[in-house]
């Protein structure tokens, strides 16, 4: 199994900074644990869920859809056990329940969300004016 749980979620001004966090694991995970790719994804109300960026688990290259270039990044902690999303210079378009989705291929890029069967529950940004 592959279990994702997301944390760091709030509400900040616009130019704030939060830092989200996706505890990963689950025997499945562990044990094949260079063949994933991670993402974050986001979804606000009327739109559809879109990709936010992805890493892949052995390669760590990252990609970002081009909205949040330069301002958010994507990294594993030491134990890489954990992924963060780093968003700094936040804008109010960047409000959305934001969540972890991990898929056992190479990330080559940006990825849809339909291509990722494990996903954690989510946790809420709101960026204000």
């Amino acid at each position: 199994q592959v279990h994702l749980a997301e944390s760091g979620g709030g509400s900040v001004q616009a130019g704030g900074s939060l830092k989200l966090s996706c505890a990963a694991s689950g025997y499945s995970y562990v044990t094949a644990y260079p063949l994933f790719c991670m993402a974050w994804f986001r979804q606000s109300p009327g739109k559809e869920r879109e990709p936010v960026g992805t890493i892949d688990n052995d390669s760590e290259e990252t990609t970002y859809t081009e909205s949040v270039k330069g301002r958010f990044t994507i990294s594993h902690d030491d134990a890489k056990n954990t992924i963060f999303l780093q968003m700094n210079n936040l804008k109010p378009e960047d409000t959305a329940m934001y969540y972890c989705a991990a898929g056992r291929f190479d990330c080559n890029g940006l990825r849809r969300s339909a291509a990722f069967p494990s996903w954690g529950q989510g946790t809420q940004v709101t960026v204000s004016l």
